[in-house]
């Protein structure tokens, strides 16, 4: 099993609970409450563990949130090497809506990070011994980190031979493509605002899929789609795989579950195609968790015999 590293440079722990009816002025009394450790990369870290892979995750974590946060990663069985930073660590919280069955998302702005502390995420990663296989860097970047942040990490994992795995929009994700990487996980309108235009749900986005791998920028482009499912593309295929029918009972944290399955599956040594599977169902196991609860890997095991795979033309060439 090869080794597999985490970036999360702007954690949160993330608050989840229900209420009868979202209405303005008057107080709003919750039921429940949950409390994951969250951001892209620590979501991603506690699914591979889940499914029964070592992992280290390398998050920024800062005054009390921050140190509340190391203990809820500690409680996934998670490795976890934390960068201090001045700042308080943010929270974000999703309430469920029982009168329309509907989820309100509430993302807090991250910390400001200072130069000194951005360019310590940078050293940390240096440092690994031995170097990851698979680095994945998922989620926003935080104030005052630049938008070449994740460049400079594809450059480091080319040094170290690691496969760089990034799931993040805009200008970072532009920048990063110009070092090359080895998989982005952009969805459908990170892919628009890519390259700043519409796509329809299939042909075009294959098409855009498959030009940034044969430009160089990516080795695979795993496009997830929402309720029309995703798109897996490389330089020889492109396939699409239908959504699984699952009612969801919340949508919170399945583009993290999905790449979580994938990289943990391609960690252990599957084949494209299997790792894609893996991550379909396991997007479609974190549908039947509420909040931040991520998937089931009991779930992901069900599901991933119900994954259908389909192999699409591509035009070669952008018209």
């Amino acid at each position: 099993m090869a080794g597999i590293v985490t970036l999360t440079m702007n954690p949160a722990i993330d608050l989840s609970t229900d209420v009868d009816r979202v209405v303005p002025l008057r107080k709003l009394r919750c039921r429940g409450l949950l409390r994951d450790p969250g951001g892209g990369g620590i979501n991603v870290a506690r699914v591979v563990r889940r499914m029964g892979t070592k992992v280290t995750a390398v998050y920024t974590s800062g005054g009390t949130i921050g140190r509340l946060l190391q203990q809820l990663v500690e409680r996934e069985n998670i490795e976890s090497v934390e960068v201090k930073v001045a700042a308080e660590t943010r929270e974000d919280f999703t309430v469920h809506e029982g009168a329309s069955e509907q989820e309100f998302r509430f993302v807090l702005a991250g910390p400001q990070i200072s130069e000194r502390e951005w360019r310590a995420c940078l050293d940390t990663l240096a440092s690994l011994e031995p170097f990851p296989c698979y680095l994945v860097a998922s989620g926003s970047l935080p104030p005052g980190v630049p938008n070449d942040f994740y460049a400079r990490v594809a450059r480091l994992a080319r040094d170290r031979c690691a496969m760089f795995v990034l799931d993040t929009s805009g200008q970072p994700l532009k920048e990063a493509l110009a070092e090359g990487v080895f998989l982005i996980k952009p969805n459908l309108d990170e892919l628009r605002g890519l390259i700043g235009t519409h796509l329809d749900v299939e042909e075009r986005s294959a098409q855009v899929c498959r030009r940034i791998v044969e430009q160089g920028h990516a080795k695979v482009v795993a496009l997830t789609l929402g309720d029309q499912g995703a798109l897996l593309a490389t330089s020889d295929q492109v396939w699409r795989a239908p959504v699984l029918p699952i009612k969801p009972v919340s949508a919170v944290g399945a583009g993290d579950s999905f790449l979580g399955g994938m990289v943990w599956s391609l960690a252990a040594g599957h084949a494209l195609d299997m790792a894609f599977r893996y991550g379909m169902a396991a997007g479609g196991a974190a549908l039947l968790t509420r909040g931040t609860g991520l998937c089931r890997p009991d779930d992901v095991d069900r599901l991933y015999g119900a994954v259908t795979l389909q192999e699409i033309e591509s035009d070669r060439s952008m018209q």
